[in-house]
């Protein structure tokens, strides 16, 4: 059994982190076992079921530029306590560039960059991670991606190999009981539905958001807006919706165990990102065969399901409200061919993660005759 040491910001349920756990569910275990290096203190939402199907969880120093001086001293530790670990695959886009410079110092053989995005937050930490960006191809040296824009984002022109956003798509599909109870739950009944998921955060675009669902409520005053997840910009989100006076039309539902029924109970999901690599979120609502309308910032390899959409940002928030309502009225169907023949699904997908870390285990352990195979990006 060969041990891939993940790394991660934290093992929450978000898109990213939901994405690894369905590879993880569904992937030989006997042959690969996943373990999981976060940057929190503490548990989360994962970290349980992860130490039931065998692995393990460490929790690294938290990766702010006034830690980096600790953060490389404990990796300089925790590789010599741990060599057992001959591959990492890091999936925190630029900030890669720090656990793989540790794991190059370290002789970990095979380092993964593994990006999630087109863009980066600009958050305070936005000149450091451009730098890091420019010199993630210096610290590792097999690369993946979940989409063509994401790969050429992040690796330029270095060669990049595809893993789809799989998803649990049987999990997905439109199930009437599920919509009647959940929709009961949340006190709804004839409403119009308008459903997001996602960390409330400068990436997701709230406030365009928000803009968008007040011109929809002038409309039809029987709508009703669902905010699913957590975030930095919860408390300005909460501001403004207050300061439009339509408070009682949405709800902020926080982070939820039970995303695939809250799916069912809405009527269109919106996602008026920034940026995106390919959101999970966009894949699953598909699988639900619910109205999609996303941004132009959103890559279109998203896009499986013939009722999904792209507005660009530039677009006014009175002509996203016009075609969110064009949406109304829309009949559900439970599965559809182009659902199930989805890449997407994880039933199909997990076998080209499983087969791409067999193919490094054998580069790894073949004599020296093989060493030189050239697997698009090499092992150096």
């Amino acid at each position: 059994m060969i041990r891939i040491l993940h790394v991660v910001n934290d093992m929450h349920r978000a898109g990213l982190e939901t994405m690894l756990m369905n590879y993880y569910r569904n992937i030989d275990r006997t042959k690969i076992q996943f373990d999981f290096l976060t940057h929190r203190p503490k548990k989360s939402d994962y970290d349980d079921e992860i130490l039931s199907m065998g692995g393990k969880v460490y929790y690294a120093p938290r990766l702010y530029p006034q830690n980096y001086l600790k953060y490389f001293k404990w990796m300089k530790r925790f590789f010599e306590e741990h060599p057992e670990y001959k591959i990492m695959h890091s999936h925190i886009d630029a900030m890669s560039y720090l656990p793989l410079l540790a794991g190059k110092k370290a002789g970990i053989p095979v380092r993964i960059a593994h990006s999630h995005n087109t863009s980066i937050d600009r958050d305070f930490k936005y000149l450091l991670k451009q730098y890091f960006r420019f010199r993630i191809t210096s610290v590792a040296n097999m690369y993946l991606a979940c989409g063509e824009e994401a790969g050429k984002f992040l690796f330029g022109n270095k060669e990049f190999t595809i893993i789809p956003n799989a998803v649990e798509a049987e999990r997905f599909y439109y199930n009437e009981s599920i919509r009647i109870k959940k929709r009961e739950e949340l006190g709804l009944t004839n409403e119009f539905v308008i459903g997001h998921i996602g960390r409330i955060s400068y990436q997701k675009n709230h406030k365009f958001l928000i803009k968008i669902f007040s011109e929809v409520v002038k409309r039809d005053s029987n709508a009703v807006l669902l905010l699913i997840g957590v975030g930095e910009k919860e408390v300005e989100v909460r501001k403004q919706v207050r300061s439009l006076g339509i408070e009682k039309k949405v709800s902020f539902l926080g982070s939820r165990s039970d995303v695939s029924e809250l799916y069912q109970a809405m009527d269109v999901f919106v996602l008026p990102s920034l940026f995106e690599g390919i959101p999970v979120v966009g894949i699953e609502a598909q699988f639900t065969d619910l109205p999609c309308i996303f941004s132009n910032k959103t890559p279109k390899e998203v896009k499986f399901n013939n009722r999904s959409q792209f507005i660009g940002l530039e677009t006014s928030c009175q002509e996203w409200a016009e075609q969110i309502l064009l949406t109304k009225g829309y009949e559900r169907n439970s599965t559809s061919s182009n659902l199930v023949n989805s890449h997407y699904d994880i039933k199909k997908a997990y076998i080209i993660l499983e087969n791409y870390y067999m193919d490094i285990v054998e580069e790894l352990l073949i004599p020296s005759q093989k060493k030189s195979k050239d697997f698009g990006v090499g092992i150096q």
